[in-house]
């Protein structure tokens, strides 16, 4: 019997830990990256350097794998049909994955299936989201590019129609949303596979800085039990009424009324589920890749009463690995995951996972590795 190939499109951080996770099963990785220098390049043996947008070097490169995969999701929708119509599986489908490639899209399908989101609709120009907000409550209105965008990127907070001409320069459809007034962001992350096993993660909150991911917190702290039910039943809800194998990150607003909205949908691992490298008996990553071959999905239950992911992201500080000293010896549980990225400042270069029982404990262990790492933190 041969192991099988599973086909990475996107050299990143993901693809990096999901090869990570396949390691121990013995799965064969081949990857489609930008640069030999990309994160998951320079650990994968197989490594195919092409764009993905062209469509012969995707199926040069689909050769020999087994199923076909992702980091992201920008592979062009109508390629991914051409890959499924030579018969190569792809997962997640591009009947899936288009609601995670377009906004409005995934907006109109949510509405279809009754599932809650923020106020929403395209809009035309700047004219249009000034109406846009008299609808409502009026400004500020968020304003997203259907397409691309993430980290904050592709959205915009306006306060007026003058600041709302900006979005509307890439030349692609603009999604005007009511800016929602939430108590916090949480994740409910699920996994499913073709013969439609699913397993949820706990509810997690999600902290942002500046529209980047700092702090992940499992299970979401005082977290009603019956709204954390209502977001897990509502994440497999989606994946199964989109089709979705693999990873799916459903992104919540917590509202102060005490509902949760749908903000963006991923499928692939996520930031946000992160934790489970440390912090459940089985990772996302190791599901997304039991799930793409169709395998039984492992059990997602967290090991530990609280566990902290903390991002670490680069500043004038180049040299982290000099800091391992100073962050192992003072916590010997502390768990570094690195991605072989140069750092520059902003940029998200690794994470942190801390667990234990006492969660003031669990969140300044994360919070001081990662600063100490960064170089904000000195002693």
């Amino acid at each position: 019997m041969t192991f099988p190939v599973v086909g990475m499109v996107g050299g990143g951080q993901l693809a990096r830990m999901t090869h990570e996770a396949g390691i121990p099963l013995g799965i064969r990785f081949k990857l489609l990256s930008d640069t030999p220098q990309d994160s998951a390049a320079q650990v994968v043996n197989e490594v195919v350097v092409g764009d993905y947008r062209d469509l012969d070097t995707l199926r040069e490169f689909a050769r020999g794998c087994d199923v076909i995969t992702f980091d992201h999701e920008h592979v062009p929708t109508e390629h991914l049909k051409a890959l499924e119509a030579d018969g190569i599986p792809v997962r997640p489908g591009p009947e899936a994955l288009v609601h995670a490639q377009d906004k409005g899209v995934m907006r109109a399908k949510l509405d279809a299936i009754g599932v809650p989101c923020p106020r929403h609709r395209i809009v035309r120009d700047p004219v249009d989201v000034a109406a846009f907000a008299d609808e409502g409550e009026g400004f500020p209105v968020v304003l997203k590019t259907v397409r691309g965008g993430y980290d904050g990127k592709g959205v915009w907070v306006v306060d007026s129609v003058e600041e709302a001409a900006e979005p509307f320069r890439a030349g692609v459809p603009v999604l005007a949303e009511e800016k929602v007034d939430f108590v916090r962001e949480l994740a409910a992350n699920v996994v499913r596979s073709p013969h439609g096993q699913a397993v949820a993660y706990p509810v997690v909150e999600s902290q942002q800085v500046n529209g980047v991911c700092d702090t992940v917190i499992a299970p979401a702290p005082d977290l009603d039990e019956a709204l954390a039910l209502r977001a897990e039943e509502m994440a497999l809800g989606i994946a199964k009424e989109l089709g979705v194998v693999g990873h799916l990150a459903v992104e919540l607003f917590q509202t102060r009324d005490g509902r949760v909205l749908v903000n963006e949908l991923a499928m692939r691992p996520h930031n946000s589920g992160h934790w489970t490298m440390d912090g459940a008996i089985t990772s996302q990553f190791a599901n997304h890749v039991r799930a793409v071959l169709d395998l039984p999905l492992g059990d997602p239950r967290p090991r530990a009463r609280w566990t902290v992911m903390v991002n670490v992201l680069g500043g004038d500080y180049p040299d982290m690995y000099s800091a391992y000293l100073h962050c192992m010896a003072r916590d010997p549980q502390l768990k570094i995951h690195m991605y072989g990225k140069d750092v520059k400042p902003g940029r998200k270069v690794g994470h942190v996972n801390t667990y234990g029982d006492d969660l003031d404990d669990v969140l300044e262990r994360a919070r001081h590795a990662a600063g100490y790492l960064r170089g904000t933190i000195t002693e």
